[in-house]
């Protein structure tokens, strides 16, 4: 029985994906532990610390096919302990000899957060190659649209005309931000624990730093200058990252689900035969994957908030801080690579409709070019005077239902400044794209130029 969204069959697929659900599994996190255990006994051996035969069994044997998952979930419950029942099932899979050198020195949080921290590191794998499919995608597309004219709007409403290109250009660029800051936080954030209790490491009598070092080493972490036990930021960072990163996923999304209705028309997710729109409106197409992005980019967003409030911890170590990282670190990660997955699906079939685009640039009837006909008459008769001039001419038109063609005509002082055949090829509003190409040409050019869509 499903207890929650993330492992609900009906509706898991819209809050995670296999893959990343494959990787914050409970067996993933128990061999996580066992990962980490024997990797402390192979090299506390190798410094002579325990018996070579000892780690070799310990090594052999920390498989989670070697234990009873429910059992070690029975123990969590029975003692109220996170990690010592898969200690005990460890130690009862090993020859008894070798069982009594499992866990030798480390505390209980050295584990987990080092265990959790190896999953955040697979499923980072992940979000860097999906983030780097979304950017081919944006590239494409501003490639192919960078002079698509189209309406551009501020506040809500019609402002001037833009280009496609320029639109998905922009979101190129934040997808690259993203991208160099997923790769700069690694050195940082990917740090494993191994420090004891407090974090003195008086519990690891012998070669203390050395153990570390090589545990580390072999677990592909880098190595703490000082416990962090009580210094959750790095998690946090993260948490909070892969909430910057959905939040401009769920930007694009929410502008695709905007401009995807009727009225405008402008841009829609892939259509797919087997969708159905309505369970009674049978002409429905309704936007449903982009509007699932939004949806699950509102729970990444507040987990990142919870993330900062886990940050205040208590003294060397105080468990509420990690017991809340347990489900939104987890969460984070299943939700980021869900809608980068589903964004990528969009972005790959998205239908750009240039004609609706086309259409659009004239549903003022003229008024989008206000602008660039009150520069034009600047020229003449002074910006401020023009600004004034052109403001009347449109709220008189307006008010009126004129065109601006029709409202301009009408206006002597524009009439003297402005030929008729100035004013046609003013009004032509696919001429007006600003250097719309060439910011999107210098966007591509300095995205080629870095590489890490090619690496």
């Amino acid at each position: 029985m499903a207890t929650g969204i993330f492992d609900d069959r009906l509706i898991k697929h819209m809050w995670g994906t296999d893959e990343l659900r494959a990787i914050f599994s409970d067996s993933n996190k128990v061999q996580k532990w066992f990962d980490i255990e024997a990797a402390l006994a192979i090299e506390q051996a190798a410094l002579g610390i325990i018996p070579k035969s000892a780690a070799d069994e310990i090594a052999a044997k920390a498989k989670v096919a070697n234990v009873d998952m429910e059992e070690i979930g029975a123990g969590m419950k029975s003692v109220r302990h996170p990690l010592v029942p898969a200690l005990k099932a460890l130690q009862k899979a090993c020859k008894k000899e070798a069982g009594e050198f499992i866990h030798f020195g480390p505390t209980t949080q050295d584990i987990t957060d080092t265990a959790l921290m190896l999953q955040v590191k697979e499923a980072h794998a992940i979000f860097l190659r999906d983030v780097k499919l979304i950017g081919k995608e944006l590239y494409r597309l501003s490639k192919e649209h960078m002079s698509t004219p189209m309406v551009g709007r501020s506040l809500g409403t019609q402002a001037l005309p833009i280009t496609f290109g320029h639109k998905t250009a922009i979101w190129l660029s934040e997808v690259t931000r993203h991208y160099e800051r997923l790769r700069q936080l690694e050195e940082r954030v990917f740090v494993g624990l191994m420090v004891g209790g407090v974090g003195t490491k008086a519990s690891f009598a012998q070669e203390p730093f050395e153990v570390d070092a090589r545990v580390m080493k072999r677990l592909g972490l880098a190595v703490a200058d000082i416990s962090w036990q009580p210094a959750r930021d790095r998690f946090a960072e993260y948490v909070n990252l892969l909430g910057l990163i959905g939040g401009t996923i769920a930007k694009i999304a929410n502008e695709i689900y905007i401009l995807t209705h009727n009225e405008i028309d402008e841009i829609s997710e892939p259509a797919e035969q087997a969708n159905v729109g309505s369970s009674t409106m049978p002409h429905k197409r309704n936007p449903f994957v982009v509007m699932e992005i939004c949806a699950v980019g509102r729970s990444l967003r507040y987990n990142a908030s919870l993330m900062m409030e886990s940050m205040v911890t208590l003294h060397e170590r105080d468990g509420s801080g990690w017991f809340s990282e347990w489900r939104a670190v987890p969460e984070s990660c299943l939700m980021l690579g869900v809608m980068l997955s589903r964004m990528h699906y969009v972005l790959a079939g998205l239908v750009v409709n240039t004609s609706s685009m086309r259409r659009n640039l004239n549903t003022m009837g003229g008024y989008l070019l206000t602008e660039r006909i009150m520069f034009a008459l600047s020229d003449k008769v002074g910006k401020q005077t023009a600004h004034d001039v052109m403001h009347e001419v449109a709220i008189h038109g307006i008010e009126k239902g004129l065109s601006l063609e029709e409202s301009l005509s009408k206006n002597k002082q524009i009439g003297s400044a402005l030929s008729p055949g100035e004013l046609k090829e003013l009004l032509d509003p696919t001429t007006y794209i600003g250097f719309a190409p060439e910011i999107v040409e210098r966007v591509l050019k300095d995205v080629d130029k870095s590489g890490w869509l090619k690496v």
